[in-house]
């Protein structure tokens, strides 16, 4: 290697940092850079599913990821109407974890860094924001610009600083908007003492609307789904209104509801559904949420993101540490990943259209017939499990490992 300069991963979510990790895996310097001063933030996605951990089995850190608190759930159910139906069984997945694990993103992303500063070519600098790429006199990306001012050169730049991504905005990245006909409140809900976390279902559908509820210790982080573009008319309707629609849609929140006083505890979360149609040009390469929003439906981000971290790692690590150019591969990491984005969505987009928008709009009075007929049969349960547990595209890691960590 004559080319000393970093690769350059802006954004540190489990995209950035899972590649950034195999990487320096593979013996190349490489660099995170992560806006915010910590990891601590409630809008991230708690579930890491069975694909993901077989990937730490596969690098031998499975067990110890373990260590870390969890909740386990290897059969998704969802409540319907004050009913539980069950919908998705992972007991029977080949993996080491056939189960989704509920860990707060926070220690999921603490435990990849603390992974990845064992190999000495990798740097995480926190509050560090890249405002813009650098180009060069061919148009190549060349490297970021710090929102403080700071040029930073790199070999290969790769965006994975989420769906509101100002590198690929810059660089111009065409991108396709699917639609998503809902947006997302959040709220903390503290434990009683006395009541078990799991005596509140994770998901519930009642006459107004949906709300998650993520186990996280001694509280649960909620979420209602809202109509996209109607936060407004809901805080005008008042917290009152608000609380007893929570506590209708899930009782065992109700003796709890009292505690989120005012709409200042209520956070918008603006759903997005989109990907760009081409997730490259010479020297950057988006991966991730900055190449593929998803809904919430069946909390597949994270798995997704990561799945295309690997797939990045496995196509770029050994050319990069020979010396080789790696812009003509950066269309193979989309080729690659490309499928599995698009089956997914498709199935996203077909649970908007036919439970998430009639029961936004007041339609849904009983369980959709597929809910029914899962809960009726449990082979069929393995289907979505599959889906939602290992995806589509299951990647393994192929990168090298350049030798023990220093």
């Amino acid at each position: 290697m004559t080319d000393r300069r970093p690769v350059i991963i802006v954004g540190g979510g489990p995209a950035g940092m899972v590649c950034g990790f195999l990487l320096a895996r593979a013996g190349l310097r490489v660099t995170v850079l992560e806006k915010h001063r910590d990891f601590l933030r409630d809008f991230r996605g708690d579930t890491i599913h069975p694909a993901t951990m077989e990937l730490f089995h596969e690098l031998g850190l499975l067990d110890e990821f373990l260590t870390r608190p969890h909740a386990r759930i290897d059969m998704a159910s969802v409540d319907v109407m004050g009913r539980s139906y069950r919908v998705a069984s992972l007991r029977h997945l080949p993996v080491a974890a056939p189960f989704i694990a509920m860990m707060p993103q926070w220690d999921f992303l603490d435990f990849v860094a603390q992974q990845a500063r064992a190999f000495p070519g990798f740097d995480l600098r926190m509050e560090t924001e890249a405002s813009a790429p650098l180009f060069d006199e061919q148009g190549r990306v060349s490297g970021v610009r710090l929102a403080s001012g700071e040029a930073l050169e790199a070999r290969l730049v790769i965006a994975a600083d989420g769906r509101r991504s100002v590198i690929r905005e810059a660089a111009a990245l065409p991108l396709e908007d699917l639609g998503a006909p809902m947006d997302v409140l959040w709220f903390r809900i503290p434990r009683p003492a006395g009541k078990a976390l799991q005596e509140v279902p994770l998901g519930s559908i009642g006459p107004d609307g949906m709300v998650i509820a993520i186990p996280r210790g001694d509280y649960w982080q909620c979420a209602k789904l809202i109509e996209k573009g109607t936060i407004e008319a809901v805080r005008a309707r008042g917290i009152d209104l608000f609380r007893r629609e929570v506590a209708a849609i899930t009782p065992a929140l109700a003796d709890s509801i009292g505690a989120i006083q005012s709409f200042d505890e209520v956070k918008l979360l603006s759903v997005a559904l989109d990907r760009l149609t081409k997730w490259h040009r010479p020297g950057l390469l988006a991966i991730g949420d900055a190449a593929h929003a998803m809904s919430p439906v069946a909390g597949v981000g994270v798995n997704l993101a990561v799945q295309d971290a690997v797939a990045a790692a496995n196509i770029l690590a050994a050319p990069l540490a020979e010396g080789h150019n790696p812009d003509p591969l950066l269309a193979d990491v989309q080729a690659r990943r490309w499928t599995p984005t698009v089956r997914i969505q498709a199935l996203q987009r077909a649970a908007h259209r036919r439970v998430i928008e009639p029961m936004l709009r007041g339609e849904v009075t009983r369980a959709p017939f597929a809910l029914r007929l899962l809960d009726r049969l449990p082979l069929l349960r393995r289907v979505p499990g599959r889906i939602i547990g290992l995806g589509f595209g299951r990647q393994h890691v192929e990168s090298p490992r350049a030798g023990p960590p220093a």
